[in-house]
C-alpha cells in the first residue's frame, strides 16, 4: 500500500467515525426529546383520571404560581408542581382566586387552572349548542333537539308549563313581569331566551337549567342595556312614553326579523317609531308578524295571509304585537335604544335583501316599481 493510500484510508476512517459520532449524537438527542415529550405529556395528564376522591386545599391571597404548584403536588393533585407552575406561566395565567377548593386527582392542568382563575370548579363541556339571533321558541326547540340529547316536544311543553313559568317570574321579578302572561301572548318566554352559545357540563342536559342559563344571559345583556338609561322612552303621539322591558324586547324582535344590516335596523326602528308617534292609527305592517301569527315559515307572504285574524298581525292591529316574535340580538337591541332620526314611514326589500326607504306613499310606490 502506498503512502497516498494510507492517507486516503485514514481520511475515510476519520469520516466514518465522524459520521458515526454525529449519528449517535442525533439518536441521543432524539431519544432525549422523545423522553422529554413523554415526561411532559405524562406530567400534564391527571394523576388518576378515574379517581372519585376529592381533596380540600386552601389558596391564600398573594400565593405565587410556584407556591400553588407545590401545594398541588403535596396534596397529590398534580404529578409535578414545577411543571404546573410552568404551565401557568406559558399560558399567561396569573390571576388566582383565594379560597378553599375541593380538587380531585382526576383533574387535568386546564381544569385546575380555570378553577383557580374563576374561583369555581371548572367542569368539562359535554355538549354545546348555539341559539342564533332571530330564532323563535319553535326554532330554538328544533335547534336543541339537533344538538343535544333532548326532545323538541319536551322543550315546548316546558314553555307552556304554567307552574314553571311562575317559578321563573319569582326568580326574575324585575325582568319577567305579568306582561308575559297576558291573554294574547302565545308563549310567555318568547323573545326572552338570549341568542348565544351555551355549554352544558352534564351528559343529560337539564332543560329547566338551560332555560335559566338563557334567562341569565338575557338579564346580563338585554335587560342591563334597557336599564342603562334611567327612563327609556319613545315619542308617542307627541308625548314621551316609557317603554317597559317587555315592550322594549318586543320592539327589538320586530327589528330583528325585518333587518339585514346594522344601518337598516336603526332606520327600520325610526319607521316604526314614526308610525307609532306621528300617526298612531297607522299599523306597523311588518310581514314577520303575519308569519308569526300563522305559526309557519313561508318564503312569501300572500295577500290573503294579511287578513289572518290574530293579535300579532300588524296589518290588522296598530301598535306593537302583544309580545316578542323572536329572540333579538344585540344589534337590534342597540337599534331600538338608538334609532335613526328620519322622516321615513315606509320601507321594502328588493330581491337581494336591500331595503329601500321612503317618506311618502308615492315614493314608496315608486320604489316598488323600480325594484
Amino acid at each position: 500500500m502506498s503512502k497516498y493510500d494510507d492517507v486516503k484510508f485514514s481520511k475515510n476512517v476519520s469520516s466514518y467515525l465522524t459520521l458515526f459520532i454525529v449519528l449517535a449524537l442525533l439518536i441521543v438527542i432524539i431519544i432525549g426529546i422523545i423522553s422529554a415529550f413523554l415526561y411532559i405529556r405524562g406530567g400534564l395528564q391527571p394523576v388518576d383520571e378515574d379517581s372519585t376522591e376529592t381533596v380540600e386545599l386552601s389558596i391564600d391571597q398573594g400565593y405565587s404560581a410556584g407556591d400553588i404548584g407545590d401545594i398541588l403536588e403535596e396534596q397529590g393533585i398534580v404529578k409535578n408542581g414545577t411543571m404546573f407552575e410552568l404551565y401557568l406561566r406559558l399560558n399567561s395565567i396569573s390571576s388566582y382566586q383565594a379560597g378553599t377548593y375541593q380538587m380531585s386527582p382526576a383533574m387535568d392542568f386546564e381544569q385546575i387552572a380555570r378553577t383557580l382563575e374563576s374561583g369555581t370548579i371548572y367542569q368539562e363541556v359535554m355538549h354545546r349548542v348555539t341559539v342564533p339571533e332571530g330564532y323563535t321558541l319553535q326554532e330554538i326547540s328544533a335547534q336543541l333537539e339537533s344538538n343535544l340529547p333532548v326532545s323538541a316536544d319536551d322543550f315546548m311543553t316546558l314553555m307552556e308549563d304554567e307552574e314553571f313559568i311562575q317559578e321563573l317570574i319569582g326568580e326574575y321579578p324585575d325582568m319577567l313581569t305579568d306582561e308575559i302572561l297576558a291573554e294574547d301572548i302565545k308563549y310567555p318566554l318568547e323573545g326572552y331566551l338570549y341568542p348565544a352559545t351555551y355549554d352544558i357540563t352534564t351528559e343529560e342536559p337539564d332543560l329547566k337549567q338551560l332555560v335559566r342559563n338563557m334567562l341569565d344571559a338575557t338579564q346580563q345583556n338585554s335587560y342591563s342595556l334597557y336599564t342603562s338609561i334611567p327612563e327609556y322612552t319613545i315619542d308617542y303621539e307627541g308625548e314621551p312614553v316609557d317603554l317597559t322591558f317587555h315592550e322594549f324586547l318586543t320592539f327589538s324582535s320586530l327589528i330583528e326579523e325585518e333587518a339585514t344590516s346594522l344601518a337598516d335596523r336603526s332606520r327600520i326602528a325610526s319607521v316604526f317609531l314614526n308610525r307609532m308617534s306621528v300617526n298612531p292609527a297607522m299599523p306597523l305592517q311588518t310581514d314577520p308578524t303575519v308569519l308569526y301569527a300563522l305559526g309557519e315559515h313561508q318564503e312569501v307572504v300572500l295577500f290573503e295571509d294579511l287578513e289572518v285574524e290574530d293579535p300579532y298581525n300588524t296589518y290588522l292591529n296598530v301598535g306593537l304585537t302583544p309580545g316578542p316574535i323572536a329572540s333579538p340580538g344585540q344589534e337590534s337591541l342597540q337599534s331600538t335604544m338608538n334609532p335613526s332620526d328620519t322622516n321615513y314611514f315606509y320601507f321594502l326589500a328588493d330581491s337581494e335583501g336591500t331595503n329601500h326607504f321612503a317618506e311618502t306613499y308615492d315614493e314608496h310606490l315608486a320604489n316598488r316599481e323600480n325594484i
